[in-house]
């Protein structure tokens, strides 16, 4: 009987961007190692989902394996250098990157979606494609029983791989992601350092909550842990936070500052379950970011494609909109599809939402439970235009909050880098120019004429002056 066609792994282009590291690599280099090509676009939260699985296995196998990152860019933002570097320093990358602009490896491998892992065997021979998500296990097993076969044949070459970060520059904020404004303060998520800022609206810090390492604990202040924290509500003396890569929403109680988990065992759900009635058994998928109308918080689901919703009266927690398939589908709340929901906010009774994969703004009717689209089309119609309603285009946008005052809305257009001004009443889209660069803001909130913005890859807080369209950076600080 014949042996079975094995397909030596095309090498590596020569004329590409790396990253993370001082020269380009090739596949011949690598022989005697398993090499996994992780294809992923940074805009994705599904590749988001892969990262933890390659960290635990390079930390597993740190001479036998070699993990290269091909970045194949979605969106036009994501095929700068730049921004590219920006996102592996926010994921905490730890392994060669190269910036595939031209899909020339996605062709050359046949890769038909994001996230796909190409397992290559320390022959240098493909062994297999894993698509989607949650592949840890599968990788393990994989990766033991093609280093054992290559111990057996003498062929294992044991090596590290090293690394050539470039780091970011020592602020005091790291990737703020999302900010909350009341009548005395600010609060900060600053996501990469784990933890949420209490300061004046000068920016003066008044409390932290959370040490700075990522991990999940409860406890007082900086006793308790956070992981990547991203969008806050605040109600009566309770500010909750959606706490991202622990997949919970947490707690502060202000008044002691004690920090508790409300929803979430740490752990990632995949659709589990619609409804949990004991919250702290629910797997939660990176929820992004919170809002609060009507005794229930609403939670941008991103990891779930889904709204969901906790009732803060009897604590249960349950799936309020989209089926969970990522697409933009209008209608009844059960069948509607969202594409990775990364802002909310609540106007009387419409659920405004920032649907990113989707480039779209969306809008659910809490009394009817129907979902519509003003801005957007699909998961690859983006661009950056002004217009009414559906003439208008965003590029991934994150971050949004609402403005009673002026019946409108601010958008946080973040991969293109601007604030865009939503009219309730016309539905029409118009940029806000003012004097300070972005750099893919990824929250806004408002307090009067104060429309703080987190732009997040400069590590900076803005305050915006809606009358006069003065900005400033807004100085975070411990001590005057």
């Amino acid at each position: 009987m014949n042996e079975p066609t094995r397909i030596r792994a095309p090498e590596l282009p020569d004329n590409l961007d790396w990253f993370n590291t001082d020269e380009p690599l090739t596949l011949a280099s690598q022989r005697g190692k398993v090499v996994l090509l992780n294809f992923w676009t940074y805009c994705s939260i599904n590749c988001m989902h892969v990262l933890p699985d390659l960290r635990y296995l390079e930390n597993k196998y740190p001479n036998t394996l070699t993990v290269i990152g091909v970045h194949s860019p979605k969106f036009e933002n994501e095929r700068v250098g730049e921004q590219l570097q920006k996102a592996i320093n926010r994921h905490h990358i730890r392994h060669p990157v190269v910036n595939d602009t031209k899909f020339q490896m996605w062709r050359a491998y046949g890769i038909k979606a994001w996230p796909s892992i190409i397992f290559i065997d320390p022959e240098g021979y493909v062994v297999g494609i894993l698509r989607g998500e949650g592949r840890r296990k599968q990788l393990d097993e994989l990766l033991r029983k093609h280093l054992d076969i290559a111990e057996q044949k003498g062929l294992l070459a044991p090596s590290p791989m090293p690394v050539t970060p470039q780091p970011e520059p020592d602020t005091l904020l790291s990737f703020p992601g999302k900010v909350l404004a009341t009548r005395n303060n600010l609060y900060i998520a600053d996501s990469g350092r784990n933890r949420i800022l209490e300061t004046y609206h000068d920016g003066k810090i008044r409390r932290i909550f959370g040490s700075g390492t990522a991990g999940m604990l409860d406890g007082n202040e900086t006793a308790a842990m956070f992981n990547n924290p991203q969008g806050m509500a605040l109600v009566g003396d309770f500010l909750y936070v959606a706490d991202t890569d622990n997949h919970s929403i947490r707690r502060i109680h202000l008044k002691s500052g004690d920090v508790m988990t409300l929803a979430g065992d740490g752990k990632q759900g995949r659709y589990v379950a619609d409804s949990f009635r004991e919250p702290l058994d629910a797997q939660l998928n990176s929820p992004w970011d919170l809002t609060y109308h009507e005794s229930n918080l609403y939670i941008a689901m991103a990891g779930q494609h889904q709204i969901w919703r906790m009732n803060l009266n009897h604590q249960a927690i349950e799936r309020y909109a989209g089926s969970g398939r990522e697409d933009i589908v209008d209608g009844p709340i059960d069948s509607a599809c969202f594409a990775q929901p990364s802002g909310i906010a609540a106007l009387e009774n419409r659920l405004y939402v920032t649907d990113a994969e989707t480039s779209s703004l969306r809008v659910v009717q809490t009394e009817q439970g129907m979902v519509s689209t003003m801005i957007g089309k699909g998961l690859f119609d983006f661009g950056d235009r002004d217009g009414v309603g559906q003439e208008a285009r965003l590029q991934h946008p994150v971050g949004i909050t609402v403005d009673t005052e002026r019946n409108a809305l601010w958008v946080a257009d973040t991969f293109n880098s601007k604030i865009k001004r939503v009219d309730l009443q016309t539905s029409e889209v118009t940029k806000f120019k003012f004097g300070i660069e972005l750099d893919e803001p990824g929250g806004l909130t408002l307090f009067r004429d104060k429309l703080f913005i987190a732009n997040t890859n400069a590590h900076q807080i803005l305050v915006l002056d809606l009358s006069s369209r003065v900005a400033e950076v807004v100085n975070v600080r411990e001590h005057d």
